[in-house]
């Protein structure tokens, strides 16, 4: 589902130059869960973001279904991402202005569904995650665990194949933590998506499929 090859990616310019990534190869099979470890700084959200097409790459080859997504337009990327990747990250990305069941709903109109259809497939994604009766709710009035059940929720409504979470459990507590792991294993099992999660803690990667961990830039095992 996932291949890449010899990834460089740096940031700045001569003497500020900052090597997030070198040579960095990885392969990642369809329904497989893979939680990316290593110290702060080390290129892990860079290593997601490239795979994701979140940010360019300097060198090397990223597939994803055997697509090359450096040979896309930026359109055509923001097309694919739309169509085929949910992303979660550690903030949540709500839009307070909207309850509950609106910020989930945004990406399927985006994508041109219409109203009536993206209301419902919303509704019934909030009914998966357990927050049917907060869909009414903005973020502000939702608990941490359940802004971040909610991220979910709006990252899996268009049925996409490829999960993409940067530390999605960082803001919990060890409690919700186990909840929110709880849920993106039962997805991960019962949907077969490819979920990839970028995460300090040694819980949440013991539960992944497999660990990769980083230093430096580098994947080291």
């Amino acid at each position: 589902m996932i291949k890449a090859h010899g990834v460089h990616k740096t940031y700045g310019a001569g003497t500020l130059e900052v090597h997030a990534l070198n040579s960095v190869s990885i392969e990642v099979n369809e329904g497989e869960m893979v939680a990316i470890m290593g110290p702060s700084g080390c290129g892990k959200t860079t290593l997601l973001n490239c795979l994701s097409g979140l940010d360019s790459i300097d060198a090397g080859e990223v597939f994803i279904d055997d697509r090359e997504i450096q040979t896309l337009s930026d359109d055509q990327m923001s097309d694919f991402r739309a169509r085929f990747m949910g992303f979660v990250f550690q903030t949540f990305n709500l839009l307070p202005v909207l309850t509950a069941q609106e910020n989930v709903e945004m990406p399927l109109l985006v994508s041109g569904v219409s109203p009536k259809e993206a209301a419902e497939k919303a509704f019934r994604q909030l009914e998966f995650i357990g927050l049917p009766d907060r869909a009414a709710h903005k973020p502000a009035e939702l608990s941490v665990g359940q802004r971040q059940r909610v991220a979910i929720a709006r990252a899996l409504v268009n049925d996409p194949a490829i999960i993409w979470a940067d530390e999605p459990t960082g803001n919990l507590d060890s409690q919700t933590e186990n909840e929110v792991m709880d849920l993106i294993l039962q997805l991960n099992k019962e949907t077969k998506q490819t979920i990839m999660l970028v995460t300090h803690s040694e819980e949440v990667g013991a539960r992944a499929d497999r660990i990769v961990r980083m230093q430096d830039g580098e994947i080291i095992n």
